[in-house]
């Protein structure tokens, strides 16, 4: 069972982010702010879960929770100011979205740039372990998911509604096939020169 809360003080805001490393597309970000007493069975880090328990967990959580939004940065602006600090701007406009302040973050991974004066606190792998990160990230891959899907049907040889946009080996022959569309990240490494193919969590 996941822990409810990291302190038991403060309003605490999960977040976490979807889409790193990706190939193409947006990063997704997501903060929820959950009740204390919240529970359920399913509830993990979303890249240990089945799709379909996925999407029975967004539809509780977006019921559930006291607040929670979604937010993203483009891939213009990933390549322009890096994926990390991409990560990062998307992480806070969803923060800026919540219709609750927290009054404590708790953030999925070891960095992070401050929230205004707001305390937070880095978890590695703490979708894993904290139900408000978990949830963040379930928020996070489905709406981002969502979003890929849509781009599969401007563009259906990528396989985007599959590997989401991640380098899998159909995705880079794709890419060699048929060039670079313009939501590729052009800062990323698109063709290395040894195409290796790659297994991801989708």
């Amino acid at each position: 069972m996941l822990r409810s809360y990291y302190q038991d003080q403060l309003i605490e805001a999960g977040c976490d982010e979807a889409g790193r490393g990706c190939l193409a597309g947006p990063v997704f970000a997501a903060a929820v702010i959950l009740p204390k007493k919240f529970r359920h069975s399913l509830l993990n880090d979303s890249k240990q879960m089945k799709p379909s328990d996925r999407e029975k967990l967004r539809k509780v959580i977006e019921k559930k929770a006291i607040c929670y939004a979604v937010a993203s940065v483009d891939n213009v602006e990933i390549d322009r100011i890096n994926i990390l600090k991409a990560s990062f701007k998307a992480m806070h406009l969803a923060l800026e979205k919540l219709q609750q302040q927290p009054e404590f973050i708790l953030v999925d991974g070891n960095r992070f740039n401050a929230y205004g004066k707001t305390p937070h606190a880095c978890i590695i792998q703490g979708d894993g372990l904290y139900a408000s990160i978990a949830a963040a990230s379930i928020l996070a891959k489905t709406y981002r998911d969502d979003y890929m899907k849509d781009l599969h049907n401007i563009y259906p040889h990528f396989g985007w509604d599959v590997n989401k946009g991640y380098p899998t080996k159909l995705h880079r022959d794709a890419l060699k096939e048929h060039g670079e569309t313009p939501y590729h990240r052009k800062s990323f490494r698109l063709l290395p020169d040894e195409q290796l193919e790659l297994d991801f969590d989708l």
